[in-house]
């Protein structure tokens, strides 16, 4: 059986792949963002995080696309389309990370957002 490997802060969590729902986990990084709680998690190639702004977003580092979350505190929608075995996403961006800031385009409006106060040092250690 696939196994899908979640770390959530210090440690790590295995969880079976049939059980295992990205939904859950936007759920869960939303809250964390409600609470200006900041953590990142990963899982496999994907990326959430959250921040002490209430801010929180969902990446694919390996093609710098983005999905803002969460925005001060408050869940923002997102397109996620499950089954037992793959997942699609409505991505809304791509970003990069230059030097300590979050740069961000809008895929829709063409607008670039810099933020700075993002652990993007933590990113950039995700491979």
């Amino acid at each position: 059986m696939a196994r899908t490997t979640i770390r959530r802060g210090p440690g790590k969590r295995l969880v079976d792949g049939k059980s295992f729902r990205l939904a859950d986990e936007v759920r869960h990084i939303q809250r964390r963002a409600a609470r200006y709680d900041g953590r990142v998690v990963t899982i496999g190639q994907l990326v959430l995080f959250s921040t002490e702004t209430g801010d929180a977003w969902l990446l694919d580092p390996s093609d710098q696309l983005a999905a803002r979350l969460a925005h001060n505190g408050e869940p923002e929608q997102i397109y996620i389309e499950e089954t037992d075995i793959t997942f699609a996403i409505g991505w809304k961006g791509h970003y990069r990370i230059e030097g300590s800031a979050f740069v961000y385009l809008d895929r829709d409006s063409r607008r670039v957002t810099t933020t700075l106060g993002y652990p993007t040092h933590k990113l950039n250690q995700i491979d």
